[in-house]
């Protein structure tokens, strides 16, 4: 259902924002998919967050351009942005690819730019990442994004301005979209897989959800093959490491309408694109 505001006034443009790709699944999901939804929501820009897409962990060159190659006009990382050693070079030649803003100050790659949309008009892509509960520290994410919104204000230099936050505590994606609230035409959560039920335009014109959720199988613990993260639960020892579950995908994230003049979110939809359900796993009987 769309959520609509008062502030329609003048052209927009149709932004979709897909959460964390994770593994073959859901890589293979974007790679069908989203051509079609592209054309069908007949959508402006579109931006996904490749994190988990090789492995389970970090994202390559060649997954990359499946990616881009399917209809992404930019794919955000995240904390395991360089788990793919290849990335390091990549992220340096390929500039629809971005890392967080605040991963580090020697890092390779940028973690924010500007991008051309449709009828000449600009969108701003950031990301960052948050820093509680994360497995190491992290710069002020905060303090990174306000100069480049500063630089960008949306329904200026920009028509759009998108924010990434991947981040493991709800608290601090919540603080975050408030902060940028008035600045930036969305602000939307990657990072815990879960899709939330706070899907949102705030009151200064800011589209917001907590998390988008994964693109992946579904039917596994947060894109993962159930047998090993249920054996450390049970056992509090390992066996293996992760896979990424490999059943039919579902696609989840966020739809946003903008105003070009002022840059305010003026719709929000969650997005969720199933797979057909013979294609789903079999529930026990």
């Amino acid at each position: 259902m769309w959520l609509r505001a008062d502030f329609r006034n003048g052209a927009g443009m149709k932004l979709l924002f897909l959460g964390d790709v994770v593994g073959r699944a859901g890589r293979t999901a974007v790679r069908d998919r989203l051509p079609a939804i592209r054309a069908a929501r007949r959508l402006d820009f579109v931006v996904v967050n490749g994190e988990n897409a090789t492995g389970g962990a970090g994202l390559s060159p060649d997954h990359a351009r499946i990616l881009l190659e399917a209809g992404a006009d930019v794919v955000t990382l995240g904390d395991h942005a360089f788990d793919q050693r290849d990335m390091l070079q990549f992220v340096e030649s390929e500039p629809r690819v971005l890392r967080p803003l605040n991963y580090a100050k020697a890092a390779p790659g940028r973690g924010a730019r500007v991008y051309d949309a449709p009828g000449g008009r600009k969108v701003l892509v950031a990301q960052a990442l948050g820093q509680v509960f994360m497995k190491r520290p992290f710069d002020d994410p905060f303090s990174a994004l306000d100069p480049v919104l500063k630089q960008h204000p949306r329904g200026g230099l920009v028509q759009a301005s998108l924010v990434d936050f991947h981040c493991e505590a709800t608290s601090e994606k919540n603080a975050m979209g408030w902060y940028c609230d008035g600045r930036a035409s969305l602000v939307v959560g990657t990072h815990t897989h879960v899709p939330t039920a706070d899907a949102r335009v705030l009151p200064g014109g800011t589209a917001y959800q907590t998390d988008a959720g994964m693109c992946g199988d579904y039917a596994s613990i947060i894109g993962m093959d159930r047998e090993e993260p249920l054996r450390r639960f049970l056992t509090g020892m390992s066996k293996g490491r992760f896979a990424p579950a490999e059943g039919a995908a579902t696609l989840c994230g966020l739809l946003v309408e903008t105003d070009d003049r002022t840059g305010r979110a003026t719709s929000v939809e969650v997005f969720r694109d199933e797979p057909p359900i013979a294609d789903r796993e079999a529930l026990p009987s």
